[in-house]
């Protein structure tokens, strides 16, 4: 990807061929089987932006998540639906973003707080070295059926900051749990699956588990959690990773303090820090803390997103096994 040719660039100083990234993308091309790749120059784009169903195969290519950031604020509690938060709303197939952030910077709510920063239901997509910076459902996988690849990203949030369903592996990100409002608990994972032969799950390989600089700075004791189950089927596998101590011995917390189903997946294999230690993991049905390599495999980029099949097209290197 990185040789591929820039078809238009987005700069707010008015040195490219567009002043905002909505913009280029109204101007992208419907339908495309050829790759339309969007430079973003270093700066902050405070908009919101829609990539159309249509709009396939766009690339978006910044100059570092720390330079190129798409930024806005919206929360539920302010009357927008949850879809209507996102900073960036992708349902065209065949999405890639790297080398940029995406913000919503709403803030901590107790009530009606979701505020999401990408909305995605787009099927073969990427996130390659991006940041994606929230508080409440920071990222919304929002297509069962598609495949998605979080490669090296960092990813921070509060309350279910990755949820949603779609097959999903995030694989050598960094998750940060942040500050949240007094008395609120952290959950870095809200999956959704609904059905027993659905392909959706989450799979976080090689992952970094660690508190934010809001939350560690404060010294506060905040319980942060793996995931909870937002639906029946809920499945979430963490493996190969470093957990600190941020997350609570206990691993998962139920939903609403409603009963936990046996229906739901919740795995781990092969962590390492102090937060994988599993002896003192809840006693669930459905929590397997110690898989086997054999299981785990299910969940590689080669067989749970089919990955060989569609990453290598992509440009973008990743990891097939365990």
């Amino acid at each position: 990807m990185a040789n591929q040719t820039v078809d238009v660039v987005v700069a707010a100083d008015g040195s490219g061929n567009y002043t905002t990234v909505a913009a280029s993308i109204a101007a992208a091309p419907a339908n495309s089987d050829k790759r339309h790749v969007i430079r973003i120059k270093r700066g902050v784009y405070k908009e919101f932006v829609v990539v159309g169903q249509e709009k396939r195969n766009v690339v978006l290519v910044g100059d570092g998540m720390d330079a190129t950031v798409i930024s806005g604020s919206r929360c539920c509690a302010d009357g927008y639906d949850t879809p209507r938060t996102a900073v960036l709303s992708v349902q065209g197939n065949g999405f890639i973003a790297r080398d940029l952030c995406i913000e919503n910077t709403a803030g901590p709510r107790k009530e009606n707080g979701q505020a999401v920063a990408l909305l995605s239901q787009s099927d073969q997509s990427v996130l390659y070295k991006c940041a994606l910076r929230g508080y409440q459902d920071t990222l919304w996988c929002a297509r069962p059926s598609s495949k998605q690849l979080y490669r090296e990203c960092t990813i921070s949030g509060t309350v279910d900051f990755i949820f949603g369903d779609a097959a999903a592996v995030f694989q050598s990100c960094t998750l940060l749990a942040r500050l949240p409002i007094l008395g609120q608990e952290n959950t870095i994972t809200a999956q959704g699956r609904v059905r027993a032969g659905d392909a959706g799950g989450f799979c976080l390989q090689s992952c970094t588990v660690a508190a934010d600089e809001d939350l560690a700075a404060r010294g506060a004791v905040v319980q942060t959690y793996l995931g909870r189950p937002w639906k029946p089927f809920s499945r979430v596998v963490f493996m190969q990773g470093t957990i600190s101590d941020v997350v609570d011995p206990r691993g998962w917390l139920p939903w609403e303090r409603q009963v936990p189903p046996d229906t739901l997946y919740y795995g781990e294999y092969g962590n390492e820090g102090p937060g994988a230690a599993v002896g003192g993991r809840v006693n669930w049905r459905g929590v397997h803390s110690n898989l086997d390599a054999s299981e785990a495999c299910s969940y590689t980029v080669e067989r749970f997103i089919k990955g060989n099949d569609w990453l290598p097209s992509t440009g973008v290197e990743y990891k097939p096994g365990l």
